[in-house]
């Protein structure tokens, strides 16, 4: 869909001479602008999008379109490879990949974005107000951070995971809890650059309160990098899921993920290669078009960068 044409408006300063003002884009007009022109991001974009439209339509599409239950076995189906019946073959209980997949793509993109989001609401919060505030309050979240970072995180996750065996809501809130310091440390020195500029100043000067400031007006500055972190948390999320499905400690059968699926799958990888491969596939696929994603939307939403239409 093409961009609607510029707003023009003649204001007649003195006879026989009009000023032409024309009217700009617009912040995330431009943004998207920008976006667009990018194939590999839009391209990544699409993926995202199909993924998440298929993981809330699990249940209908695997009841209409796959036509197998996912959680049903069928002890004589075990190990079909790919075929027209089943289009990803079956696991070691005859159950059909294709219909697991879509089903464990909703728990594994779940966990990310969530993870994501917990993850960022402690981090840019406690960045903004050290970066904000500084002196006594950026002292004590510096050396929150710095505690939080020294703790051996995969080693916590282990031993809660162990000792709690968590649901798949318990397994988001430890990794969102766990994986703020980053986000943090970062929001922090770029607020501490950006609260030095006159347009701070000047929102000071208008009356503007500190709370407005920071998210009407330095957010905004920073929030390229703050959409790079999230990108990475979220395919973090789904890696590090993997990681600890691989232990045996990740979300616990009969549900199922896709890292859980990998790790379930790869002690019989000489009889049904496909298990491997497809949630293997899926998981890298999935990560890069979040990673490449989030960066193209950070140079698009940056306000440093002008729109060269």
């Amino acid at each position: 869909m093409a961009d609607a044409p510029p707003t023009v408006v003649a204001l007649p300063l003195a006879p026989g001479e009009p000023v032409i003002v024309v009217d700009s884009p617009g912040y995330f007009r431009a943004a998207w602008r920008r976006l667009r022109r990018n194939p590999l991001a839009m391209t990544c974009l699409t993926i995202i999008v199909l993924l998440a439209a298929t993981a809330i339509g699990a249940d209908w599409i695997t009841d209409h379109l796959v036509g197998y239950d996912p959680n049903r076995g069928r002890l004589l189906e075990r190990f079909q490879p790919p075929s027209r019946d089943h289009l990803l073959g079956t696991d070691d209980f005859g159950r059909d990949t294709l219909a697991r997949l879509i089903h464990a793509g909703r728990v594994s993109l779940s966990i990310g974005f969530f993870v994501a989001a917990i993850a960022m609401s402690i981090g840019v919060s406690l960045g903004m107000l050290a970066g904000f505030y500084g002196r006594h309050v950026d002292d004590v979240i510096n050396a929150l951070i710095q505690i939080w970072s020294n703790i051996p995180v995969l080693f916590l996750l282990i031993m809660l995971s162990a000792l709690l065996r968590p649901s798949v809501p318990g397994l988001v809130l430890i990794f969102g809890l766990t994986g703020w310091e980053g986000t943090a440390r970062l929001v922090r020195g770029r607020v501490l650059s950006e609260r030095e500029r006159d347009y701070v100043d000047a929102a000071r000067l208008a009356g503007a309160r500190d709370l407005r400031i920071m998210f009407r007006h330095v957010l905004p500055n920073v929030i390229s990098v703050v959409l790079v972190i999230a990108g990475f948390q979220i395919g973090s999320a789904i890696i590090a899921e993997s990681g600890l499905s691989a232990l045996g400690f990740g979300v616990q059968i009969p549900t199922a993920s896709w890292g859980n699926m990998l790790a379930k799958s790869l002690e019989n990888f000489d009889r049904g290669w496909w298990l491997v491969v497809a949630p293997g596939v899926l998981i890298t696929v999935t990560v890069f078009c979040v990673f490449v994603f989030a960066d193209a939307l950070r140079d698009a939403l940056d306000p440093r960068l002008k729109d060269r239409s």
